[in-house]
């Protein structure tokens, strides 16, 4: 028979450690190897069209009419034997390499010849092993018609052949993703992918890795998200990546991506959270920096993302669970659809938050956050003189429960450890509970803003101060930033600056009309002032919205809430401004 010459898909596979597992094991080896090849290698190769040229022992050669066939049957045969073999140790287990090209090749009596087939078996060469590696013909070829991902392995010069070639690595856990997609997790997942380093400046790499490495340890102390391994993200480093298709491969709802660019010793560090299912932008920001201390800029920067995304994720999620079927709902999104009405701010509205925890503790006695929130919403309703003494009293057993519960999150934590303290006078246990809060994480806005709300209830102005700015620097855009305001003007109240006080309870009552406590705030600030008008405005106020409207009443909410220095300062002015006595 002439030879011809023919264009052909060309897949080499072998053995990888091929003499160690006969070495140890030659007739068991020789026995699972030919198992393999009957069982899975041989009929994916027939499966896609192909053609066994030759079976030399450890490894085989195959020919295909379609590149695309080639390439898809080197990955079933990989993904293949992932599952096989799971009783035999890892070092004895068989593992192909498989390398796949796309050439010229001389066919003479039933085998090819070339450099087609050379480029082939260098490329198995190079493979690791169960993975694949192919040329750039074979990448252009199937690049858009296979749902693959290509990781650039660059020019390689390889034996016997004159001519640098470009290799490409199909990663085997992306050939293991291309068939279904994940299952979405009960929690809301995210994943943290590689930020794209536009310094200009490959070394600094490690900084850019860096930073996506603090960002994921600070949002992954989220309990109730559910966030992607770093080992796993990186896979996508270094490539073009579609979200949507992120999403689908690794099994989330949210993607969070960034990049760094550098100018001089300054840098820029942006990042955005992404929707993966609409694409919509939930959040967006940028950090500018400087060099010299590069791993504090690191630490910044995660603790400000972490911080940052965690009141918009979960405003998100909120507004996500109320558009949801009611049939579907589990404890997870009855909680989520009673924050929602925990946020109207209103009597009813804590009314109704409080029937919906009910229900998902129903379904989920342990649920510490509910637990808390469920503590939190008596707290409101006892400073609005709208809970009895028996709704206090089941306030603070819940509050106990968010802590006994929830002993390592940080959201049960700081809302049982404010219940603790405003509905059972507990402020040791309380605190300890906030302070275990922010230790578990230190990006948890909210816990250092309550944190900084009960120094200044006990008169410690400088800590109180503190936490306060370190909750409105993690969450500077936060939907309920108007707490903070609140908690600055009751912080500024006990340390005797009234004026600035006045000023804060004036930033979180445009934003918050009803906040009762930061109202009464402003009334004794205004009364200690001698601003008798402004007073008697705020106390009109006060009285209309019939919660207490009697110096008697604010003494009986308040007396296990404020330390005696302060309460005595809150009386005082609250009788200059106007409150009546009883």
């Amino acid at each position: 028979m002439a030879s011809v010459r023919r264009l052909t898909a060309i897949l080499a596979a072998d053995v990888a450690a091929y003499s160690r597992l006969m070495g140890t094991d030659e007739e068991g080896t020789h026995e699972r190897l030919k198992a393999h090849l009957q069982e899975l290698v041989n009929p994916k190769i027939k499966e896609h069209r192909g053609r066994i040229v030759k079976n030399a022992g450890d490894g085989l050669l195959a020919e295909f009419a379609s590149v695309v066939d080639a390439v898809r049957c080197a990955a079933e045969v990989q993904r293949g034997m992932i599952d096989r073999e799971p009783e035999v140790p890892e070092e004895r287990r068989i593992r192909f390499r498989i390398g796949v090209n796309l050439g010229d090749v001389i066919a003479e009596a039933g085998d090819i010849f070339g450099d087609g087939v050379n480029v082939a078996a260098r490329l198995e060469a190079l493979a690791n092993p169960g993975g694949i590696c192919v040329s750039r013909v074979v990448r252009d070829q199937v690049r858009d018609k296979l749902d693959y991902t290509f990781e650039d392995l660059g020019e390689q010069q390889v034996k016997n052949i004159a001519r640098p070639v470009r290799v490409y690595r199909i990663p085997l856990a992306e050939t293991a993703r291309t068939n279904a997609p994940l299952p979405l997790p009960e929690k809301p997942s995210l994943a943290v992918l590689p930020f794209q380093n536009m310094t200009g400046d490959a070394e600094q790499d490690y900084f850019v890795d860096g930073i996506v490495e603090e960002i994921t340890t600070a949002i992954s102390r989220l309990p109730w998200l559910f966030v992607i391994a770093r080992n796993s993200s990186f896979t996508y480093k270094g490539r073009a990546v579609d979200v949507k298709k992120v999403a689908r491969e690794l099994g989330v709802r949210y993607v969070l991506e960034g990049s760094v660019r550098k100018a001089g010793n300054r840098v820029r560090i942006a990042g955005q959270l992404i929707d993966t299912a609409s694409g919509a932008h939930i959040w967006a920001d940028r950090f500018d920096g400087a060099l010299d201390d590069i791993f504090e800029l690191q630490d910044e920067v995660a603790s400000h993302v972490a911080g940052a995304i965690e009141p918009k994720l979960r405003q998100f999620e909120i507004e996500r669970a109320t558009r949801k079927p009611t049939e579907s709902l589990d404890a997870y999104d009855l909680y989520l659809r009673a924050l929602a009405e925990f946020r109207r701010w209103t009597i009813d509205g804590w009314r109704d938050t409080i029937t919906l925890l009910r229900s998902a503790l129903a379904l989920d006695p342990s649920y510490a956050p509910a637990a808390g929130l469920f503590a939190w919403c008596r707290i409101l309703q006892k400073t609005n003189n709208a809970a009895t003494d028996q709704e206090i009293g089941e306030g603070g057993g819940f509050a106990r429960k968010a802590i006994d519960f929830g002993n390592e999150d940080p959201d049960a934590l700081w809302m049982g450890g404010w219940g603790l303290l405003m509905l059972a006078g507990e402020r040791a246990a309380g605190l300890s509970a906030m302070e275990r809060a922010v230790a578990l994480n230190p990006n948890c806005a909210y816990a250092w803003n309550f944190l900084g709300w009960s120094y200044a209830y006990y008169n410690e102005a400088a800590p109180a101060t503190e936490a306060l700015l370190h909750a409105m620097r993690l969450s500077p855009f936060d939907p309920q930033s108007w707490m903070f305001a609140g908690g600055f003007a009751h912080a500024r109240f006990a340390a005797g600056r009234y004026e600035e006080a006045i000023e804060f309870a004036d930033r979180a009552l445009h934003a918050q009309p009803r906040a009762t406590a930061v109202l009464s705030v402003r009334i004794a600030a205004c009364g200690n002032l001698d601003r008798l008008e402004q007073g008697r405005e705020c106390v009109k106020r006060l009285q209309e919205t019939d919660m207490w409207s009697r110096v008697v009443a604010f003494r009986k909410v308040a007396e296990k809430m404020l330390s005696p220095e302060v309460l005595a300062i809150y009386l005082e002015g609250l009788r200059k401004a106007g409150l009546p006595e009883e």
